[in-house]
């Protein structure tokens, strides 16, 4: 059984006992989190129900670096900037219908 999960504008299709980064959650370490779904799919059935998943927060970090770099051509113009985008890394404990 697998389910699709929706947060921080993005859908995850997650199983039990997964790990999954999604965007920053404002949970602690170790907190249990409850995520609405978007759909429920059983073993061979194509049943699709509306549930909660249960997940347990297991890390804050930060991704990898992406270089932002603008410049213009015969202007002098050159700008630089790098982003880390924070998540969170959640580890899925139970589904429920």
């Amino acid at each position: 059984m697998y389910a699709i999960i929706a947060t921080g504008g993005k859908q995850y299709r997650v199983e039990i006992g997964s790990e999954v980064d999604v965007e920053l959650l404002s949970a602690d370490i170790g907190d249990t989190v409850k995520i609405p779904t978007v759909a429920v799919f059983r073993d061979k059935d194509i049943r699709t129900d509306k549930g909660i998943v249960s997940a347990k927060v297991l890390e804050h970090g930060k991704g990898e670096k992406i270089d932002i770099f603008k410049y213009k051509p015969k202007k002098n113009v050159r700008r630089r900037q790098g982003h880390r985008q924070p998540y969170t890394r959640i580890k899925i404990v139970s589904v429920s219908i």
